[in-house]
């Protein structure tokens, strides 16, 4: 076994940049801290080729001596603190005295600073944590700093970055959280020679939120302020209704510093679960202000994460507060039962709608809608309702019929009151085992609805239940599986595209994605920077719903559940995930529909559960009912 040494300072930095330094993004992160450590009023960044090749940090703030330029290359070297318990009182970013040196050893690492009252800056440069010279600079009163060839020095970390568009969305959304954290602070973005990003001086929240990321966000948000001893929280909150389907746009800032809290996170969603679905997530911009002794910023090597002293106490304060904020808004509804769609804005000031049972307004099948085949069911019933929500909205349509080959799932109805097997349908989607049980099913009588949701019949052994919802999402899932399969899906032309505003990690994944969603009846086309447009979307999604279910998508995409280079996984992904977004279901719908309905259901390979693997159905034998009855 080899002996024991001490490692050398350079081997020791580049083992430190490893917890400090991930990625680009990290090394920005850590320089635009010390700017505003420094008091800078103005901050530029700079960087090319997703911040691999070349990023430049410069602003206006105190600046530093030679000496200290020097120093501040040294490992555990801080102006922060000079004592343990400084901890406790600490108000600034970085304070380790890590990130600059090893930052240095894995990059060509250049600074330039001066103070107000010096008559000459200093130069620092460094390469691979080999120190190249030191000398006198014309520079004004702040730093500069440049770091080129990242991980130059340290091949085999450069394989684990992704492309340059990936790794770039993540610096622009780091430049932007400090941007939100400091609005009296003008940020400047530059990428490849472009400014993307430019925001001066800013008197409201507000206004630096509308500017980062964009009106369609800022204006469904409404001021929060609120105030206990040693606490206090403010920010911009989403109006109730308005939800996404991931965590990305809750952003929480403790003391100005961005952090990912479980506390906050958690504390955010049970204070909306009076007015969004389970399973949607506000949109939150939130600051909570707390004595720096009663929070540890310093568990995690990235000071990503923090630590309370006393969770239960903050967790219950950002509840009530929240709370109270969003009972504001709405005096005159019953604030115990609030359950709203998650796609309606409320105006601030106005009563909160009528709740409604699920996320979703309701629908009923048409013979236009997905859940119906090309050919409306045989002898339909007088006055049959039609769906005003799924008419079609669009003066151009590219087809209104699905492909032939899914025009299977429409059984031959011979009587009112009984639904022949599926089974028998030529070309049936069936197994053959699952086509041989489809008999016991030939002889289901209609008796009604039950809650608005399930649809009874008498069966030959007992009682069957169809869940109606459950029942729609495994038809739309297999239909979407079939045309994903043909390459043939069917889209409909908007009359007026639907404009998107994103953040520059969800353009990313938009630009990355855009070719997976065209040819998944999407027509996405990008209008400037972080702007796109959607031209055309499938045939079975409304307008109204489309900007709701991109973004939905992207949280996924954003959470590594769908990747749109497996194809196939991204296939069944997006089916899945369609089908349990694009189903409405009416309060009230007809026998006849209901049993077009079970006949589609026992079409598909698989009728017994729904995509997500709730039953469709259940069926209570005349023995169990028998026993409930005390027969």
């Amino acid at each position: 076994m080899p002996s024991i040494r001490v490692l050398s300072d350079r081997v020791a930095n580049q083992i430190a940049a490893g917890e400090v330094i991930e990625r680009p993004a990290a090394v920005i992160k850590e320089l635009v801290e010390n700017a505003l450590d420094a008091r800078a009023t103005r901050v530029e960044v700079e960087f090319s080729h997703g911040g691999r090749s070349y990023m430049r940090v410069e602003d206006n703030g105190i600046g530093m001596s030679r000496d200290d330029a020097l120093l501040a290359l040294e490992r555990h070297a801080t102006s922060k603190i000079a004592e343990a318990d400084d901890l406790n009182r600490l108000a600034t970013f970085g304070f380790r005295g890590e990130a600059l040196p090893s930052i240095a050893s894995v990059s060509r690492f250049l600074l330039q600073t001066k103070t107000a009252e010096s008559d000459a800056g200093t130069e620092v440069l460094i390469n691979g944590g080999k120190l190249i010279h030191v000398r006198e600079c014309g520079k004004p009163s702040g730093t500069r700093i440049e770091v080129a060839q990242l991980f130059n020095s340290v091949p085999a970390r450069r394989k684990f970055l992704k492309t340059d568009q990936t790794e770039a969305a993540h610096i622009i959304q780091c430049v932007r959280l400090y941007a939100l954290a400091f609005p009296d602070v003008a940020f400047v973005l530059v990428e490849d020679g472009r400014i993307i990003f430019q925001s001066p001086k800013c008197t409201t929240f507000a206004e630096r939120v509308s500017g980062i990321f964009g009106k369609q966000i800022s204006e469904g948000l409404v001021q929060l302020d609120a105030a206990e001893p040693g606490l206090r929280i403010y920010g911009l909150i989403g109006l109730p209704g308005q939800g996404r389907a991931s965590r990305h746009e809750m952003i929480s800032f403790i003391n100005q510093r961005p952090v990912d809290s479980r506390t906050l996170n958690y504390a955010l969603i049970e204070s909306y679960h009076e007015s969004l679905p389970k399973g949607r997530y506000p949109v939150a911009f939130v600051f909570l202000e707390i004595s720096p002794a009663e929070v540890d910023v310093n568990v995690h090597p990235a000071k990503r994460e923090v630590r309370f002293r006393s969770e239960p106490m903050v967790r219950s304060f950002v509840i009530r507060s929240i709370l109270s904020r969003l009972r504001e808004l709405a005096p005159a509804a019953d604030a115990g039962s609030l359950v709203l769609d998650s796609n309606r804005a409320v105006t601030p000031g106005a009563p909160i709608p009528a709740p409604v049972p699920r996320p979703w307004a309701e629908f009923t099948p048409s013979p236009n809608s997905l859940l119906s085949s090309s050919t409306p069911p045989p002898n339909p019933a007088p006055g049959l309702p039609k769906s005003e929500s799924m008419a079609p909205v669009s003066s151009a349509k590219a087809t209104n019929a699905w492909p032939s080959q899914m025009v299977t799932l429409t059984p031959p109805i011979e009587s009112p009151g009984v639904v022949p097997a599926a089974g028998d349908a030529a070309g049936s989607p069936l197994a053959s085992s699952e086509a041989a049980t489809t008999s016991a099913y030939r002889h289901w009588r209609y008796l009604g609805v039950a809650h608005r949701q399930y649809a009874l019949f008498e069966t030959p052994s007992g009682l069957g239940l169809l869940d109606r919802r459950a029942a729609h999402e495994r038809v739309l899932y297999e239909r979407l599986q079939a045309a994903y399969a043909k390459g043939e899906v069917p889209s409909q032309r908007l009359l007026l595209p639907v404009t998107l505003e994103l953040d520059a990690i969800a353009s990313a994944l938009v630009i990355d994605a855009r070719e997976f969603l065209n040819q998944h009846g999407f027509d996405v086309q990008e209008f400037g920077r972080n702007f796109f447009r959607l031209e055309s979307i499938p045939d079975w999604m409304e307008p109204g719903h489309a900007e709701t279910f991109i973004r939905d998508l992207l949280g996924l995409l954003r959470e590594g559940q769908l990747h749109a280079k497996d194809t196939e996984r991204a296939r069944d992904e997006l089916a899945r995930f369609a089908s349990t977004r694009g189903i409405r279901i009416s309060g009230t719908a007809s026998e006849t529909e209901l049993r077009f309905l079970l006949g589609q259901l026992f079409a598909c390979r698989s009728p017994l559960v729904s995509p997500s693997g709730r039953p469709t159905y259940v069926e209570l034998s005349q023995g169990e009912l028998n026993r409930r009855f005390g027969r």
